[in-house]
């Protein structure tokens, strides 16, 4: 296995932004010789980055045969755009790499959880913005675009259902200028990618619809979805079982732990 530790750093960044890479050794004994990739954001309510929602998500895909990779982003008292910009970088280095890492170039998937799922969501949206496209011409945007995305629980609205928290420490004192401008829902456009959504019902930190926002704005421009929204279980379930128990060990849900295989469903489907 291919491992590395890329600087993520742009002009904004706080601390050490990095992208941690897991890439699986092509070989002439397997018949496979491209794969998936899936850049993960882990959550955190952009005030830190979750190691639960991290590597161990990063294995499962391994075990299913995807490359992966872990963007620890900037975190506050970094903001928009800071976030936006690394998770950018992290895709112009790993389409840069498409050829040497054997990966399939229209399966690069982001993934996010809760604050990560509204950087992954959001760059899905917005990842043709002039402050991530810069100089680079019509062809050279092409590197920036996403194929997919897989958002658990996400973050999506700054409205009446916001995770408020997310939003003052993603924008600082520009929150009551911005945030309804990174209201995502109001964002999804004809080339935002299809996207795997999970959250459950019981979530009472970020509720369930914001999820179903997104859904609903997916609909609207004609782009694909799958959603599962499961009736039991608190925020940040991650697996939702053992290998993710936090430190309170609240966060087992079994009902929940079908979603990484629906993910991987879907992923090998696209």
């Amino acid at each position: 296995m291919h491992y590395k530790v890329y600087d993520m750093t742009v002009e904004g960044s706080v601390g050490e932004p990095t992208l941690t890479t897991y890439i699986l050794e092509a070989s002439p004994a397997l018949k496979i010789s491209e794969r998936p990739m899936i850049i993960i954001c882990p959550g955190g309510g952009y005030e830190h980055v979750s190691d639960r929602e991290g590597e161990i998500l990063a294995m499962q895909f391994l075990a299913a045969g995807f490359h992966a990779a872990v963007l620890r982003y900037s975190a506050a008292p970094a903001v928009y755009p800071t976030q936006l910009k690394e998770l950018a970088k992290a895709v112009n280095l790993v389409r840069s790499m498409c050829e040497e890492w054997h990966i399939i170039k229209d399966k690069i998937i982001i993934q996010g959880s809760s604050a990560g799922g509204h950087l992954a969501a959001s760059y899905g949206c917005l990842w043709k913005n002039e402050e991530l496209i810069g100089d680079l011409s019509d062809h050279e945007i092409e590197i920036l675009r996403p194929n997919g995305l897989i958002l658990s629980y996400p973050v999506i609205t700054s409205g009446e259902y916001a995770h408020e928290g997310s939003f003052r420490a993603l924008l600082g004192d520009k929150y009551e200028l911005l945030k309804d401008s990174l209201s995502l829902e109001n964002l999804v456009n004809v080339d935002t990618p299809k996207a795997f959504l999970w959250h459950t019902f019981a979530d009472d930190a970020v509720p369930v619809e914001n999820t179903m926002l997104f859904m609903q704005a997916l609909k609207k421009k004609d782009i694909p979805f799958e959603c599962h929204i499961y009736p039991k279980g608190i925020h940040g379930l991650s697996l939702g079982n053992e290998l993710t128990l936090g430190v309170t060990g609240s966060e087992l849900q079994p009902e929940v732990c079908t979603w990484i295989e629906l993910a991987k469903t879907f992923i090998n489907n696209m």
